[in-house]
């Protein structure tokens, strides 16, 4: 996937923890934390631009809807008094979202090859960035590219302060959302190992990254997202797709405990930079993300994240 650990043994992806015996009293919690990361992992790889058929022979087998049942079921049994009605209300509706990605299979995906699948995620997202719906984080709330610099160091920085690196394997930005889902299921993961392997100061630190995350950045900009996405896609998978993202999303944020400050939608606008000169550049149009990196390194930016990535790396590590 996105996000591999700094310095591995070449494996890559999360390593499984050594069966051990779980207490009672700690059963419901790691199920929850796995369930949650098992949901954020589902949804990041759906967002990806599919290189090969695993995605679509993923889907076509039934494994992705019978493993996100598995998960929401799971979830459901374990959550006890954690979360209020209207977060058990999310959950229902997400098992709702599952059926329609199961009918999409079974009356138009069951048919479709990988190219198929390319062409249907191109018409959502396009080849270039989509000024409709991107998948961006500092594309929305930022209209200078020094706002989407200072975005970009913080999310670095959360990745750098648990060894994390984007995974050259993956031609993203690291503010894609893909990868920012897929940082959330690696902390879920982290939470369900820390409860039986660490003791209860790791166990904080690993859910006040969760609780940050969410409240400080896929909180803020996927409920905006989501929304833009469901208008452009219309229907098929994708549609369905952001209504899951949508209620996961909201279920996140009751669940955490966090009060976001979303954006609206006089807060998604491309970031400019006005030359010396007085030309205009607008970020939001390029293939690859890579106006971003051009516009950073015009107006001398790139030492600027590198800094602010150093220094939020070196505070989560402390």
């Amino acid at each position: 996937m996105g996000l591999t650990k700094e310095h591995s043994n070449g494996t890559g992806g999360t390593a499984v923890a050594s069966a051990v015996k779980i207490s009672p009293k700690d059963a419901p919690s790691v199920e929850r934390a796995l369930a949650r990361s098992k949901l954020y992992l589902l949804l990041s790889w759906s967002y990806l631009y599919p290189e090969d058929d695993e995605f679509l022979e993923y889907l076509q087998s039934g494994e992705f809807v019978e493993d996100g049942r598995a998960a929401l079921e799971n979830l459901t049994k374990s959550l006890e008094d954690k979360g209020g009605p209207e977060a058990k209300e999310r959950l229902l509706a997400i098992s709702q979202h599952l059926d329609n990605i199961e009918e999409w299979v079974s009356s138009e995906g069951s048919s479709w090859n990988l190219q198929d699948l390319r062409d249907d995620h191109r018409r959502v997202f396009s080849n270039v960035i989509s000024l409709d719906c991107p998948p961006y984080e500092t594309l929305f709330g930022n209209d200078h590219v020094f706002g989407q610099s200072y975005t970009m160091g913080d999310i670095a920085g959360y990745y750098s302060a648990f060894g994390l690196q984007l995974s050259s394997d993956i031609h993203e930005r690291i503010d894609h959302l893909s990868v920012e889902l897929e940082f959330i299921h690696y902390l879920a993961y982290k939470e369900s190992y820390a409860l039986i392997h660490d003791g209860p100061e790791k166990l904080k630190m690993v859910v006040d990254a969760e609780k940050r995350f969410v409240k400080e950045h896929v909180g803020r900009w996927v409920p905006l997202f989501s929304g833009m996405l469901k208008r452009k896609a219309d229907f098929g998978f994708y549609k369905a797709l952001a209504d899951f993202t949508s209620d996961w999303v909201a279920f996140e944020v009751d669940y955490l405990g966090v009060t976001p400050q979303p954006y609206s939608e006089t807060d998604y606008r491309p970031a400019n930079y006005t030359s010396p000169e007085g030309q205009t550049f607008e970020c939001g149009a390029q293939d690859q993300g890579n106006e971003l990196d051009l516009l950073m390194n015009e107006v001398g930016a790139q030492s600027y994240l590198d800094k602010e990535t150093k220094g939020v790396g070196d505070s989560e590590k402390e």
